[in-house]
């Protein structure tokens, strides 16, 4: 199974394309990004994981494996 590759950050909505790198994830696949994630320490504020590099998928993957279009933010 393929990662859900979320499109945003969770506490600020930046735009987190799959195919770059700068996403954070915990096992829950609750997703932030850099600066989100420094600021709450890499520690997931839903669960209480770790908050790791999400890694990328290549673009020539996403029509077999399309990134989610699903925003979180609720800003």
């Amino acid at each position: 199974m393929a990662l859900e590759m979320r499109p945003d950050c969770q506490r600020c909505g930046l735009d987190l394309p799959a195919e770059e790198p700068g996403a954070f994830i915990c096992s829950f696949e609750c997703t932030y990004c850099v600066t989100c994630a420094e600021a709450l320490d890499d520690m997931c504020p839903n669960c209480g994981g770790e908050l790791v590099d999400r890694p990328t998928r290549a673009k020539k993957h996403h029509d077999s494996a399309p990134p989610s279009k699903v925003r979180r933010f609720e800003g």
